[in-house]
């Protein structure tokens, strides 16, 4: 049983990257937080891909503004936070935390992490390694604290951390090299973080995506997740913002 994730690249202002998770013998596929259908209708057809099931993070609609033209017509599964299905009518299998999602034998719990948005969610797949975490773990950053509390983010981050270092971090936007920058100045001497940057500024350079990270990367290199609790975190969060 082997699966393949894709990254298609929205090449967006908000330089959003919608990922997708493929069932190798099948050819079926999974979208996660489909920005544009156009997008995603041109990729499964050209790779000869079929697309089965969608996966949602939150409801800000560079994460589900595809879905309303992925499903018309078509009876697909859309999978996203229970506490949203009020900005988000099209969810037809509602999750929260501790919840799980099944694709082709494969379990997929859910982990609920509110901060950037109130019902922000995570699919995190133990047997692949592989957690797809929208904007609330970025590589190198996190995602903006919108609708909840530092002390949410904060422990939402904490959450994360805590899963295996080998997993692999599939966030939604190519924000690395601006987070690396930030990263320099919030801890300067942290050798780690100056060796990312170089190497995330020559892949920039090149065209290339940074994705994936992994957690034991980010607890290296990532301020927000190394930070020790809620007063430090805001403190960088706040940092950050006017950056």
């Amino acid at each position: 049983m082997t699966f393949k994730i894709h990254c298609i690249d929205v090449k967006n202002a908000l330089q959003n990257y919608i990922w997708l998770l493929e069932h190798e013998s099948s050819h079926d596929v999974i979208a996660v937080d489909p920005t544009e259908a156009d997008l995603v209708e041109q990729y499964c057809q050209e790779h000869q891909l079929n697309l089965t099931q969608i996966w949602l993070t939150h409801w800000h609609k560079d994460h589900i503004g595809g879905v309303p033209a992925l499903i018309a017509g078509r009876n697909i599964p859309v999978y996203g936070p229970r506490d949203e299905l009020s900005k988000i009518p099209f969810i037809t299998h509602p999750l929260a935390d501790e919840g799980h999602v099944e694709f082709h034998g494969l379990n997929i719990d859910i982990i609920a992490v509110p901060g950037h948005t109130l019902g922000h969610i995570v699919y995190f797949i133990d047997a692949l390694d592989v957690l797809f975490c929208g904007d609330t773990l970025f590589a190198m950053g996190c995602g903006r604290v919108f609708e909840g509390t530092h002390q949410q983010m904060f422990s939402s981050l904490t959450s994360l951390a805590a899963l295996p270092p080998r997993t692999k971090v599939y966030c939604t936007h190519e924000y690395t090299l601006s987070n690396a920058q930030f990263a320099l100045q919030a801890e300067p001497h942290n050798k780690a973080i100056q060796e990312r940057f170089e190497h995330v500024e020559a892949q920039r350079m090149l065209g290339q995506c940074t994705l994936p990270s992994t957690i034991e990367l980010e607890l290296e290199t990532n301020p927000f997740i190394r930070a020790e609790n809620t007063a430090e975190f805001q403190r960088l969060r706040e940092m950050k913002d006017n950056f």
